[in-house]
């Protein structure tokens, strides 16, 4: 077992194909090294964690918020510190919310109770090629994760035309001085090979290895989030609601999915129809539904999690609500 842990962060826009680039991984990565995976979730009740092909990984899973945002930044640092004094995997992939700002990422991992453990290696962003001109402009998060990334996966170049990704590339360009691109459908990329393609930043200085007890690391969460100086950065005003489906048949969430408003930028979750699993995607008004033979993992049937800006998801819910949709509230 290796003394430091590898960092690698996997960004992009919600939708853009973070989980699939994150399988690629998984299935290529070497047997004789261990591997984890923390996954952000934006959305209320967590999806992604049921399509991670994997039954043996050690996974961390946050959801209803940005990890790189005060509003999990507890559970996050909680749960890196974990990591670092327990697990202490060789290699980390952190897959962030589609709507984060991970431009604090390295000074996270630089935090003195880390003892110096993780290394950050890469910062990939994933880039949905056929919807990437209909984000840029509207959500800051796309603008953050492109100017802290270093490789760019162009991601479902087969729905996108040439322009289009030559477009993608020249505004990447203008917020990137030295850009790295790689052109995928299903995210297909030689990921090993991306894995080993760059340096580390090592944090300056050490502490202690003692191990915090409970209360002393809530103590030190508290300082830390009540300092000024911080970079607590917020996501885009997007909000997320997940609502439960008493099932029906696939013609109806395909029916629904046509009258989202254009301003929902995602939904996802699974169905259960005639006795079959569906995945659920809708990103940027294209949706469809993928049978799942054989899910590897539990997964919340009849619910889809949807996001969107505060203004507009009322007029979602009234159309989830002439679909029998009724919302699921915490608690």
């Amino acid at each position: 077992m290796s003394d430091t842990t590898d960092v690698f962060l996997i960004t992009g826009f919600l939708g853009s194909g973070k989980t699939t680039f994150l399988n690629r991984i998984i299935n290529q990565f070497p047997r004789d090294k261990k591997l984890m995976i923390l996954m952000n979730e934006f959305g209320e009740v967590g999806v992604d964690g049921a399509l991670v092909e994997s039954e043996d990984l050690e996974m961390l899973e946050i959801s209803k918020g940005s990890i790189f945002c005060a509003c999990v930044k507890t559970d996050f640092i909680k749960g890196m510190y974990e990591i670092a004094q327990k697990i202490k995997p060789d290699v980390l992939l952190i897959e962030s919310t589609g709507v984060a700002n991970p431009t604090d990422l390295k000074r996270d991992l630089q935090l003195p109770i880390f003892n110096n453990r993780f290394l950050f290696k890469e910062q990939f962003c994933i880039v949905d090629a056929a919807h990437f001109m209909d984000e840029y402009g509207v959500f800051s998060s796309v603008e953050n994760q492109i100017a802290s990334s270093t490789r760019f996966i162009i991601n479902k170049i087969d729905l996108a035309t040439a322009e289009q990704i030559r477009e993608v590339k020249r505004i990447i360009a203008q917020h990137h001085p030295e850009p790295h691109f790689y052109e995928t459908t299903f995210a297909a990329a030689d990921v090993i090979g991306l894995l080993a393609l760059s340096g580390a930043d090592k944090a300056e200085g050490t502490v202690s290895s003692a191990q915090m007890n409970d209360e002393e690391l809530d103590q030190y969460i508290d300082a830390l989030l009540d300092d000024p100086g911080a970079s607590l950065s917020p996501p885009d005003i997007l909000i997320s609601a997940a609502f439960r489906w008493p099932g029906g048949t696939p013609a109806e969430i395909c029916e629904m999915a046509a009258k989202l408003p254009r301003q929902v930028p995602r939904a996802k979750g699974f169905i259960v129809a005639n006795g079959r699993t569906y995945l659920f995607n809708f990103v940027m008004g294209r949706f469809d539904l993928e049978e799942q033979n054989a899910p590897s993992k539990q997964i919340p049937g009849n619910v889809l999690v949807f996001i969107a800006p505060p203004d507009v998801m009322p007029a979602v819910e009234e159309i989830l609500s002439a679909y029998r949709f009724s919302r699921i509230t915490d608690g």
